[in-house]
């Protein structure tokens, strides 16, 4: 079986695709340390989101940028949506199956 063009087709640059592209803003997120009381913004490859089988297992972690101590903190199905949309890399503690 042989590919051919289709007909009356144009060939289409990578500028081409991407010209009508806005610059693209880094998500950030608001945590704050419930240790030393910090307050301040992290970026997604900051925070780990795990998802466990029950709301009780499903949270979220990061290191607190001031005081260096390990933060956990539950998320709920909105903090859920918000971290897995804006690139948090997630961790599934159990089978979805």
């Amino acid at each position: 079986m042989s590919e051919s063009p289709v007909s009356g087709a144009r060939e289409m640059t990578v500028a081409a695709a991407f010209a009508g592209m806005k610059r693209v803003v880094p998500v950030v997120f608001k945590a704050g340390c419930p240790d030393c009381r910090g307050r301040f913004e992290l970026s997604a490859g900051a925070l780990r989101l795990a998802i466990g089988a029950t709301s009780r297992t499903t949270f979220y972690s990061f290191t607190c940028p001031d005081c260096g101590v390990s933060v956990r903190k539950p998320a709920g199905e909105r903090i859920v949506e918000l971290l897995t949309g804006g690139g948090v890399k997630t961790l599934r503690l159990h089978s979805t199956v």
